[in-house]
Order: structure tokens, then sequence, then C-alpha cells
């Protein structure tokens, strides 16, 4: 057991600047559904792996569990917004966000990001109080453009060294 408290814990991860995606996914029924994550990642180079750390309690675990496949949206610096609303309890996130439905998961894809990775989930392991999600990637697009940044419970902006 560890007695490092969840405020130091907060606190030294916040430390670590991430990129800010949405993970989308689309359920057997037709739902769609979406959520803002920085615990996203590459794995592999050889095959081409990616994971996404998802809380269990989230009303996100389960669809994506189910669904057994998801793409990542990696924001730009101007899309705060669209993290912010993927990242809160609306019940339609989707109202009003332009996207299109991927070839290869037929899961959607946002407007303006500068990146996606469509991906089927290959595995799911236990990590605490999350789930971790590792996807193999099935089709990639890139763009020109700053990502949108997260740091020390603040959106940031990157600076050109």
């Amino acid at each position: 057991m560890s007695d490092i408290g969840k405020e130091d814990f907060r606190k030294v991860m916040g430390s670590f600047a991430a990129g800010v995606t949405v993970i989308t996914t689309v359920t057997p029924d037709g739902r769609l559904v979406g959520l803002t994550a920085t615990a996203f990642s590459s794995l592999s180079l050889d095959p081409p792996l990616c994971l996404v750390c998802v809380d269990r309690r989230g009303g996100s675990h389960d669809a994506l569990a189910v669904s057994g496949k998801f793409a990542v949206n990696m924001l730009a610096a101007d899309q705060v917004e669209l993290s912010n609303r993927f990242a809160s309890r609306t019940e339609d996130k989707f109202a009003g966000v332009p996207y299109t439905l991927g070839e290869a998961t037929g899961c959607p894809l946002l407007e303006g990001v500068i990146a996606s990775a469509e991906c089927v989930v290959t595995e799911v392991l236990p990590g605490g109080d999350h789930s971790i999600f590792v996807g193999a990637l099935r089709k990639v697009t890139s763009h020109e453009g700053a990502p949108l940044v997260y740091f020390r419970a603040a959106y940031r902006g990157l600076v050109d060294g």
C-alpha cells in the first residue's frame, strides 16, 4: 500500500505535459460515445499499437469495452471547447460537432484535429480504477497544426525552442 495521497499523485502527474485527445466509439446499437483523455500513448511500432486508459466508473468505459474499437482524435490548440465538451457529462456530446465516420472502424473522426487513428481493441488490461485499452491501428491521418496540451490543470501552448 502506498502512502502517496490523491492530491500528491495529481500534482506530480499533472507536471507531465500531455497532448489532449478525444476517444470516440460507436456501440453495436449505433450510439456515438466520446470522452476526453490525456492518458493516451503509443505502445508499439511493430505491430502498430497504442493505448488509452479509461476510468472504469465513467459512462464511456462500458461502451468502449462492448464496441471493441475506438478512434483517437488528437486535438488542435484551438479546440479547448471541444475538449471541455467531451470531458463533461453532457447528454449528447456530438450535437453540433462536425465529424465523419471512419472508414476502418465506423468511429467518429472529429473535424479540425491534428491527427486521428482508428483502432481495434486487442487487449483490455486492469490498471487500478482504470482499464487499459490496447488498440491496433487500422487507419491514420495527420494534418499540420499545433497540439492542445494540458499541464498542471490548465491548457497550454507550445513554445518553439
